[in-house]
């Protein structure tokens, strides 16, 4: 990862080598790539319906371009700053689920939904999570670790919360959804991470173009799910979409407070919401899609779509707010 100079003065990475302009390029055009793609779903459900056999691919791809943008200083945060990564990836990992029950549980959801959303709020941070930490003026070093603990955590941690929390709803298959994250997940992330480490000019020399291969992967998710939930969209979308607004938006709220209770500097603040509130999605749509049903996998596809258009105007919001690491509150 570079460094380079935040427009706060203070000196913050840039997420995936990537200059200020192109991140911004980035978290505008992400967004509307990913809606055009729901649109063309909800419009031609029959013409893209066949991409469901290729959803476990695109993720393997996105994880591996992930595991391409990580260095092993990303993970000695970890040793250095153990406190603020350890309850930023607690918070993460207890708040998000909780919320995703009970949002599920107030709106009445039917079972398929339900158990798409608390697998939503169970998988790791989101990928373009530090991307908008970074134009957020958060502490872009912690959002990356954050990430990277999270996402080696999720084969142990997301099916067990599954199974705790969505196995009233739908019997939850813990031990395959395990094998499923160890092969989309971990074993593409520490490619990625190998090949780095054995061609790092190659590696970062194409990094520019990773995070364009991210959200057409992202994009290729949601036009699968979508068009292979379309009556299902078009009978509960409107409850859905609330729940998932407030499930992203609590998110963010509750995990700034929470890091705000450690008396954590603002920068870190941020950084902890936004990897709170922001979830890897498409792992959901692709997980629900493969261990439950095209319903099931509806919430992570919506998710996806939202997350990165609350992530966008929080991004503006804090990129014009000064951040400095005294500063005791925002």
């Amino acid at each position: 990862m570079s460094r380079s100079t935040s427009p706060a003065g203070s000196r913050t990475a840039a997420p995936a080598d990537q200059s200020p302009r192109s991140a911004k390029l980035a978290v505008t055009v992400f967004p509307l790539l990913i809606i055009g793609g729901a649109v063309a779903a909800l419009l031609a459900p029959a013409t893209f319906s066949p991409l469901s056999a290729g959803v476990t691919y695109a993720l393997m791809i996105i994880m591996f371009g992930m595991g391409l943008t990580l260095t092993l200083p990303d993970f000695a945060l970890v040793l250095r700053r153990p406190v603020p990564v350890i309850a930023g990836v607690a918070f993460q990992f207890a708040l998000m689920p909780l919320l995703a029950f009970a949002i599920a549980w107030v709106l009445q959801l039917p079972p398929a939904l339900a158990a798409g959303m608390i697998l939503v709020g169970s998988v790791p941070g989101g990928t373009s999570s530090n991307v908008v930490t970074y134009l957020a003026r958060g502490d872009v070093a912690l959002s990356v670790t954050m990430t990277s603990i999270s996402t080696l955590l999720s084969p142990l941690l997301t099916p067990l919360l599954t199974l705790w929390l969505a196995g009233q709803y739908l019997p939850v298959p813990a031990g395959d959804m395990a094998k499923s994250i160890l092969q989309i997940v971990l074993i593409p992330v520490v490619a990625g991470i190998v090949l780095r480490l054995l061609l790092p000019r190659i590696v970062v020399a194409i990094q520019p173009a990773l995070p364009w291969i991210s959200v057409l992967g992202i994009t290729y998710v949601v036009l699968a799910v979508v068009s292979g939930s379309h009556d299902v969209l078009a009978s509960a979308g409107v409850l859905l979409i609330v729940g998932i607004m407030i499930h992203n938006l609590m998110g963010y709220g509750l995990g700034y407070a929470a890091a705000a209770l450690t008396r954590a500097p603002v920068p870190t603040r941020r950084a902890i919401s936004v990897e709170v509130g922001m979830q890897n999605s498409g792992l959901a749509a692709g997980l629900g899609s493969a261990h439950f049903s095209p319903e099931a996998a509806l919430p992570g596809a919506i998710f996806s779509v939202w997350h990165n258009i609350s992530g966008g105007l929080l991004a503006s919001y804090w990129g014009r707010r000064r951040a400095a690491p005294e500063v005791a509150q925002d």
